[in-house]
């Protein structure tokens, strides 16, 4: 795994051991063709990377200009690959902060959003697959006060995992499948304009 763009390209990222099982890192060729689609909406981006993993995802927002990323998993091995990777790159450790939180039960910030320190612009999810995560960090995900009015929320599951749970703030814009993955991409539904509050 390397850095493809950016500040660190071609850095090579620290990987989980090849027998691990616990972390599964975005391939290399799935994180170039996301970062092809999501383009300039990195540059000057407060990131939120959950599931983190080798914080892979995170740490290429880092290297093409994001101000910030927060890493967030329940793994200690995971954050200390987290904390080794994003120090590759120039200015990414000041940049950076690093939570461990069980995503299974919330999101690190629920009941207290000014913890965040930023809304964020961008939002990586890479749940285990096939474990129901997806649907479940995606209906924290809507319930969520941290997020920006035009954030963008990339979300990762095995190809063929239909996502089904019910949202109110959140839409999903399109699919883009690489190999065995695909990533599913959600914004936030427009607010009501004036227009749309008059009766009738």
């Amino acid at each position: 795994m390397r850095i493809i763009s950016g500040l660190a390209r071609g850095s090579r990222l620290f990987a989980p051991p090849a027998r691990s099982r616990a972390i599964r890192p975005t391939s290399d060729r799935a994180r170039e063709a996301l970062f092809s689609i999501i383009g300039s909406r990195v540059g000057n981006s407060h990131v939120l990377d959950l599931f983190a993993g080798t914080g892979a995802l995170g740490c290429e927002a880092l290297s093409r200009g994001a101000q910030s990323v927060t890493f967030v998993d329940n793994s200690r091995q995971a954050l200390l690959l987290v904390q080794r990777n994003s120090e590759l790159i120039p200015g990414g450790g000041q940049r950076s902060r690093i939570i461990q939180h069980d995503l299974k039960r919330s999101l690190p910030f629920a009941g207290d959003h000014s913890s965040a320190l930023h809304l964020f612009d961008l939002v990586f999810a890479d749940p285990p697959y096939r474990q129901g995560f997806t649907e479940k960090i995606l209906f924290f995900l809507d319930k969520s006060s941290v997020l920006a009015q035009k954030v963008l929320i990339i979300l990762e599951e095995k190809k063929g995992v239909q996502i089904g749970v019910k949202l109110d703030n959140l839409f999903l814009e399109k699919n883009r499948c690489y190999g065995d993955s695909c990533f599913h991409f959600f914004m936030r539904k427009p607010l009501p304009t004036p227009e749309d509050l008059k009766i009738p």
